[in-house]
Order: C-alpha cells, then structure tokens, then sequence
C-alpha cells in the first residue's frame, strides 16, 4: 500500500475509535486472548459516551467521501449495533447530506435535457429538496400542473468513486494477504462489487429502467408503490419521475401521529420483500429510510412508497431455489437438511463433517427460531455464523451479499416499526406457497416440458442433437477396434448405455409432445 492508503486505514481508525465503535463489540465473540486483550487496551485510552460524537463520525464520512457516506447511511440502520445518539446523526447522510457548493442546479438541468427550461417546467425549486451522497433533489412542475421530482447527479461523482474504491480495493488486499478469514470472505471481489453498484447508481438511464421495471411488477399493488418515471427527460445524469405525497419510513413519531397500523406496515414489508426476492427476482437493495415513504391514505391499510431505484438486485435461479430450500429446512427446524444442501452446493469441502455442521447450525438458529424481531438479531447471528464459516471453510458467495445488505434493511426497519413482529409465521405461508410451485412435482414437469418445447420449437436443434450423438457413437466405436478385446467389450457396454439413455430421452421428450398436443 502508497502512503495514502496507509493513512486512510489509520484514519479510518481513528474516526471509529473517537466514535467509541469499539464500545459496541462484544468481547465474548473474539476468538483469541490477545484480541481481547487488546480490545480492553482500546477501552482504557479511548472512554465510552463523548458529547457530540455522532455529530463527529458523521461529519468525518462525509468528508472522507461518497464511499464512506454510503457505509453511515448502511450503519444508521442497525439500531441493535449503534447507539441512538449516533443512529440520529448518521440518518441524516440519507438524504441530508452538505448540498455541492456552487452547482448551479437549474444551469445544469437545462444543459443535461437540451432545452430551455421554460419548455417543459412551469417552476424548480432553487433549494434542493433531499441531498444525498451522489445526487440531489429538486422539486418541480410540469407545464400541465403535473408535480414531479428532478434527480440530478452530482458533476465529477463518478472520478471521486473511482479514487475512493481504489484505494479501499489496496487496503482490502492487503489485508486478504495477512488474514485468512479476510480471503474467506472475498472481501476484495466484496469491494469490487461495491464499486460497480456505486458507478451503477451514477447512471439515470439504467435507474430508469429499473423503476419502470419495478412498477411494473406492483401494478395497483396495495403493497409497494412505485412513482411514474417521465422518460421523455431521461438523461445519463437526470430523472424525473411523478413526486409522491408520503411520510418518510424513519419518522416513526409523524407515522404513530397520523395512527398507523405498525403491526400491517411492519407485515407487508416482509411480504414486499419475499415477493421481490423469490416471485419477481428483482429486489431493491438499498432500503434505507431516504428511500423509503409510507402512503397514509389508509392509516389503517398503508403501504410502501419505493424511491431511488439505482441498486437493484437479482439472483440465478439455483441459488434462489438454494436460499428457498434453507429457508424452508429452517422453518421446519431441520439443520441437518441446511448442512446438507450446503454440502450439496460446493460451499464446503466435500470431506467436511456433516453431522458436526448441523450441531453447530442447530446451536445458531435454535435460539432465533419463533422469537420476534426485539428479541432477535440478525447482526450478531452473522458473527455468529462468519465463525462457523471460519471453522468449517464455508465459502461466502459475493454474489448474496446484496441480498444479505437487504435483510438487515429490512430487519433494521421492522425493529423500528414493529418489534412484535414473528418473522417466521408471516413469512412461513409464502415460502410453503413457493416452494410448492417452483420444487414440487408440477414444476419439475414444467422443466422437462420446457425441454421438450425447445426441441420441438426448433427442429433443426433436435436434429442437430441427434447428429452429435451418432458421431459420438460412431468415433467411439472406431477407436473401441484398436483396443484389446478386453477394452472393446467395455466399450461396447458403455456405448450401450449411452444409446439407451439417449433412446430413453427421446421417448420423454415424444410423450410430453403427445400430451402437449
């Protein structure tokens, strides 16, 4: 590492020990006598409470940049990890963040649409509306009386990312280089994955698209709502989507005065997020409360008012129905089944100990399971379950960990809003509901059929298969002549079985197309 980088770790440092972060570890969790030892040390020369330091740590990100407002904005969440005196300050880097000095918001506009503003606005708002980390808000009118949102990215976003992740990616290998559980952990294909979704939120015509998408996918839902996205003004670097009239999810006094259903909001967010997940395939990642209103037309029947659709995840459909199948064997309080299909998976070595895995699963989630939200949490389950990764050499799949961001999200808003909340019987009748039709006996017939379909929908396909098939018959059986007889007669056995599994593939794939037509 150069020397910047270097002075980046230490400061880094220094910033979560004014902030007395390491008053929130819990010693008992530290595997080694010289990392509790030193854990104590810290305590001695830095105290606990400081007046003011969630004032400092959110100031010290802000200034550290873009990358590090998105780690306070991710941490203000996590109510069972920060105490509220920072969580209060650390919310204001969702949407509060210093406006640019100097950014002449309404010059910008008109030179990113190409036409005078007159054209298309009757008004904009001079002061911006919400300022985040890569872009700021404004409030604006269409010339039909339409109210509407401008997104405008903040000039030179992108090269600040770019620095900033650089110099995250040198600290990350270095540490994967001296620490085994950091390689574990892929935390440097972590931070590069980061850095793509971060470059990912610069661009207004992809967030377009997702927003359209999504709003597609909750059609007069009475779950998610989703604004209107003006396509005609979509620029690389602006949006404009219809503005919508609701309550910020963190204002959780303005929400209890306007009498809503905690126990429904808090229900239906854990539904939104199943359907997302599983249904749809195409989840918001970033839901902290800058994204997320509450429409209170019906305080007693309200729903979600999706905002900021830049990062959006989705899953390949084997490790959908590996997380459907966990979740499921979890339910169902059977952990042998969770270890088995994690051997099943590749994500441990194939030698490893299964019934010990399941002890140690078992001792995880047995205290979680049917507990409600307050008596739960999720972060330290996760230490937990990094240790067991440790001692067993699970492998960490960089390609859930958006998912996993997620659920805390959304573990983090139901403890606001509801921590009576029984996560497990709201969410056990969807995932039955799933499982039933995408693992059931239906749905692997409904994969053959498509095979079938396939087939049949292209017949130059089917004869193409066949052709392949009898080459590889045919040069199999020119080189079975040079063998021994003894060889010969083991090839022709082979060749035998494969022209049968062969046959008996056509007869499947010909009595599907019989009961298809």
């Amino acid at each position: 590492m150069n020397s910047r980088q270097w002075w980046l770790l230490a400061r880094l440092g220094s910033v979560a020990l004014r902030a007395g972060l390491h008053h929130q570890i819990d010693s008992q969790k530290l595997e080694t006598a010289r990392a509790k030892f030193r854990l104590k040390v810290l305590r001695r020369i830095w105290g606990g409470k400081n007046p003011g330091r969630g004032k400092r740590l959110r100031q010290q990100l802000e200034n550290l940049g873009t990358t590090y407002i998105k780690l306070g904005q991710f941490l203000s969440t996590r109510g069972d990890l920060l105490p509220a005196d920072i969580l209060s300050e650390l919310s204001f880097l969702q949407d509060k963040v210093t406006p640019m000095a100097g950014l002449n918001a309404k010059l910008e506009i008109e030179r990113s649409i190409g036409q005078p503003l007159d054209e298309n606005f009757c008004s904009i708002d001079d002061q911006p509306l919400a300022t985040a980390s890569i872009a700021q808000i404004y409030k604006a009118t269409l010339l039909d009386g339409t109210e509407v949102i401008i997104k405008l990215v903040r000039p030179n976003v992108v090269k600040k990312i770019r620095r900033e992740m650089k110099d995250l990616r040198e600290i990350t290998r270095y540490l994967c280089e001296r620490h085994p559980l950091a390689e574990r952990l892929k935390l440097s294909q972590i931070v590069h994955d980061q850095e793509l979704i971060m470059l990912q939120e610069t661009d207004m015509l992809s967030e377009s698209q997702n927003q359209i998408n999504l709003r597609a996918n909750f059609p007069n839902s009475n779950l998610l709502k989703v604004p209107r996205v003006y396509t005609k003004f979509t620029r690389p670097n602006l949006i404009v989507m219809g503005y919508a009239d609701g309550i910020p999810i963190g204002d959780i006094e303005k929400l209890r005065e306007r009498g809503v259903d905690f126990k429904v909001l808090a229900e239906k967010g854990v539904n939104t997020f199943f359907k997302q997940v599983f249904e749809d395939n195409f989840f918001h990642a970033d839901m902290h409360s800058g994204n997320i209103l509450v429409d209170i037309a019906d305080p007693k029947d309200p729903r979600y008012i999706a905002l900021d659709c830049a990062i959006m995840g989705s899953l390949r459909d084997d490790d959908r129905r590996y997380l459907a199948q966990n979740i499921l064997a979890f339910f169902k309080r059977d952990y042998r089944r969770i270890a088995e299909l994690h051997l099943d998976s590749g994500w441990i070595p194939p030698q490893t100990d299964v019934d010990a895995l399941t002890k140690v699963i078992e001792e995880l989630c047995e205290p979680i399971y049917q507990k409600p939200l307050e008596e739960i949490s999720f972060a330290n389950f996760l230490t937990d379950l990094f240790s067991a990764a440790n001692a067993f050499s699970i492998e960490i799949q960089p390609q859930l960990v958006l998912l996993q961001k997620t659920l805390l999200y959304v573990e983090g808003l139901g403890r606001r809003l509801y921590p009576q909340l029984n996560l497990w019987e709201t969410a056990m009748p969807f995932m039955t509901a799933w499982t039933e039709r995408n693992l059931g006996p239906a749905a692997v017939f409904g994969d053959y059929f498509k095979l079938a379909e396939e087939f049949f929908s292209d017949p130059f396909r089917l004869r193409n298969f066949i052709h392949q098939n009898q080459q590889q018959r045919l040069k199999a059986s020119l080189q079975a002549k040079e063998l021994s007889d003894l060889k010969r007669e083991t090839r022709r056995s082979s060749i035998k079985q494969k022209r049968m599994m062969f046959y008996a593939l056509l007869v499947m794939i010909v009595a599907i197309a019989i009961l298809k037509i």
